[in-house]
């Protein structure tokens, strides 16, 4: 059985789906935004493969073709952010005074952070794209001298965390205008957290949708600058 698993092409693709649609599932039918589908079919894949055996390199061999999917996945975030174009239109200061203000919170709060817990250059700079889309990540990771693994983990558990809180955060704190809730959840949590927010609304995803891009960009011109800061 587990020579079979390993010479299947289609085992990375099948446990993918299978876990996610299971984290689907569970959050359709408990309603409890801790069973985040992308959490649960992480940890269904991890459990899999290890109780399993299977080497990561099978998994992500067979995995590959999904992978090569979210590249345009992502670009069809841009249908709703066309949609809501008026948005933008009518408040162009306050959405992007909010998403580069939200970019810089983000960068010294991981500066306190790595000061704070005597944590090295290497790790800040790792650490220091958390909040944008993975495939930028990667590359300011890459650029800087990170570590991408670690990066690409920091990112990933920033947009699960902003997709399970976020809506009862914003809640919490006052934030109910969905121009305003749209580029917080965006700017924070990029992809994964966009998500939510198109769940949250049309205006609230279309600006998420165009905080990631924007975000993104802002990271990629600070980064270099801000790294040496620690």
């Amino acid at each position: 059985m587990k020579q079979f698993l390993n010479d299947s092409i289609y085992l990375g693709v099948l446990l993918t789906i299978g876990s996610y649609g299971i984290g689907l599932w569970l959050k359709k039918k408990t309603g409890w935004a801790i069973f985040n589908p992308l959490l649960i079919g992480i940890l269904l894949c991890m459990g899999t493969l290890f109780l399993a055996d299977i080497p990561y390199a099978t998994y992500q061999q067979g995995s590959s073709m999904i992978s090569y999917m979210l590249t345009p996945a992502t670009i069809c975030l841009a249908v709703p952010m066309y949609e809501q174009m008026q948005h933008l239109k009518r408040n162009p200061i306050a959405v992007s005074v909010g998403i580069i203000s939200g970019v810089l919170s983000s960068m010294i709060c991981i500066l306190l952070m790595v000061m704070l817990m005597g944590m090295n250059h290497n790790d800040y700079i790792t650490l220091l794209p958390k909040s944008i889309t993975t495939a930028i990540g990667i590359g300011v990771s890459e650029v800087l001298g990170g570590n991408v693994p670690v990066t690409i983990m920091a990112i990933v558990i920033t947009g699960i965390t902003g997709n399970i809180i976020a809506e009862k955060f914003l809640k919490l704190i006052g934030i109910t205008h969905p121009i305003a809730r749209g580029v917080a959840i965006g700017t924070a949590s990029h992809v994964i957290g966009t998500s939510k927010a198109m769940e949250m609304g049309e205006t609230e995803g279309a600006m998420s949708s165009l905080a990631i891009v924007t975000s993104g960009i802002v990271t990629v011109l600070l980064a270099p600058l801000l790294s040496m800061l620690y």
